[in-house]
């Protein structure tokens, strides 16, 4: 029997042919970014205060500028960043008929005077200081006591890409890669139209967890297919470089929001992209190793012949005994939980993934709320990805993985810890650290568990990663309330502790894959066998 593998031997691990679809599929996983965290300018709170219809008609009349009648129908309220003008209050005062004049209103009026208003809601809605950008917290006012349903709207999100890993992952093994990524496409494309034109929130939570459902099944069904097509010794890099280019859409973003100031035409620019993508159906092969493991080795042949032809290398006589080599046997759920080694790596993996979104997703969004130059700053954010990839790839075959795993952790906690105290100094490294921590946890979470549960244990895992980005928004824009810096203590804690936990896996460098529960459970006692035979 021959494998894909041994004919990869013949064909080429990685050559013209697997360049071509990994430089496709790279593609695919720039827009990506714009949806996991696009929400930093789509969702961008500005400044905003209470509209009073009645001060109006009073500017006009005395020339009052901006400020100054911000000034005076504005309370003043304690809140993390000190002492500010309220943005949910005002003064109930009806300017028409009080005793102040235009002469009065050049005149500072006295606290004690102040302190006499009554005040009220802004039940007349509210004006924002635009500065050329709109979005769906200004169009929907989702600001006050609605600001929690701009963390709906994210974590609604975060449901569809949870949802839609499991739903399209199904399809694409049910069915083939090949057409579970254009299902996922047409789905992306569609539901991503459909979020630019809703007319109300409603339709717009809908939507944006029907466009997470179709994007992140896509991408996730994109990277298995490459990695797939190409060598073992070829997956952990192009795994790295799939991500880098995720981090490219992380970079591009901050310049497609500032050239598009309005959320709608920002979300047009995320979809065009996948309406693209459906022509891949033309153009990417379906992968020989599912095609074998459906027992259609013709097609299988087909392919791999033509994978061959491009990277213009000969095949042997073995192509015809192409067969699957995957196990027979397979896993459940307890599987992951009844033995104490698989157990202790199942809920340390699921820790990790969780803090990795959770910290990774909310720096990022962090961005949005820091009130600096939020396209610049998302920018430096981004740039620093790129070092994470190169020191991933210089460090996991030289020292390890459990070593660069855990420090990248703990340099990404200890970095947040010290920037809650000492704003913006450590930031960067934060960054930097939880890429790294985020990148390399895929692939030590596939070297640790045995053969027949090996992508149940990932699909397992990797399912905290969809439920930090459900949480995150929570966690970020309603402890940033109490305190600005309060967010980065908790994840600050989450990463030291994971990094701390990472330090009780085993070492996988230069380990084979595990095949067995009894080659984790018990191997010392295998090795000796192993010696003595």
């Amino acid at each position: 029997m021959t494998t894909f593998d041994d004919i990869l031997e013949e064909a080429g691990k990685f050559g013209r042919f697997q360049k071509r679809i990994f430089a496709l599929l790279c593609m695919a996983s720039m827009p990506f970014a714009g949806v996991y965290v696009g929400v930093v300018f789509q969702g961008f709170t500005p400044d905003h205060w209470c509209h009073d219809p009645g001060l109006e008609q009073l500017r006009e009349n005395c020339g009052l500028p901006l400020e100054k009648a911000r000034r005076l129908i504005l309370p003043l309220v304690n809140s993390s960043a000190g002492v500010l003008p309220s943005q949910c209050q005002r003064y109930d005062v009806d300017w028409n008929f009080t005793d102040l004049t235009c002469e009065n209103l050049d005149r500072d009026i006295t606290e004690a005077q102040r302190a006499a208003w009554p005040t009220t809601s802004c039940k007349n809605g509210w004006e924002y200081d635009y500065e050329g950008r709109e979005s769906f917290v200004t169009e929907f006012d989702l600001v006050c006591t609605d600001a929690w349903l701009v963390d709906v709207l994210q974590a609604i999100l975060g449901v569809g890409f949870l949802v839609g890993s499991v739903c399209i992952g199904f399809l694409a093994d049910k069915f083939g890669r090949k057409v579970s990524f254009l299902v996922s496409n047409v789905l992306s494309a569609l539901t991503g139209i459909l979020v630019a034109i809703s007319p109300n929130y409603i339709s717009l939570v809908v939507f944006r967890a029907l466009h997470g459902f179709g994007v992140k099944g896509g991408w996730m069904v994109a990277y298995v297919l490459i990695t797939e097509l190409v060598g073992v010794e070829y997956r952990r890099v192009v795994g790295v470089f799939f991500q880098m280019a995720f981090s490219c859409g992380i970079i591009v973003l901050p310049l497609v929001a500032y050239l598009i100031p309005n959320w709608r035409w920002i979300q047009v620019a995320f979809t065009l992209p996948y309406i693209i993508f459906m022509s891949y159906y033309w153009f990417v092969p379906e992968s020989p190793r599912w095609l074998l493991s459906q027992n259609n080795s013709s097609k299988a042949v087909e392919i791999t012949e033509a994978l061959a032809k491009e990277n213009k290398k000969t095949l042997s006589k073995n192509i015809k005994t192409l067969k699957d080599d995957a196990h027979s046997a397979s896993g459940s759920f307890m599987d992951l939980i009844r033995t104490p080694n698989i157990r202790k790596y199942t809920l340390i993996l699921s820790f990790n993934w969780f803090t990795s979104a959770v910290v990774y997703q909310g720096l990022i969004m962090r961005l949005g709320i820091l009130g600096g130059n939020v396209y610049i700053d998302f920018l430096i954010s981004g740039l620093v990805e790129f070092p994470a990839a190169f020191l991933i790839l210089f460090t996991i075959e030289r020292i390890g993985r459990r070593l660069p795993f855990a420090t990248a952790n703990i340099v990404s906690g200890a970095a947040c810890l010290i920037t809650a105290f000492i704003p913006e100094m450590m930031a960067c490294v934060g960054r930097l650290g939880i890429s790294m921590a985020f990148e390399i946890v895929m692939f030590v979470n596939t070297e640790l568990y045995p053969t027949f549960i090996r992508n149940l244990g990932v699909s397992v895992c990797c399912t905290l990663c969809d439920i930090g980005g459900i949480v995150v928004p929570f966690l970020l824009y309603r402890l940033a309330v109490i305190w600005l810096e309060l967010p980065l203590i908790i994840f600050g804690v989450l990463a030291v502790i994971a990094g701390g936990l990472v330090l009780l896996l085993p070492e996988t460098k230069g380990v084979p894959l595990p095949e067995t529960i009894d080659d984790i459970e018990l191997p010392n006692s295998l090795e000796m066998i192993h010696l003595s035979i």
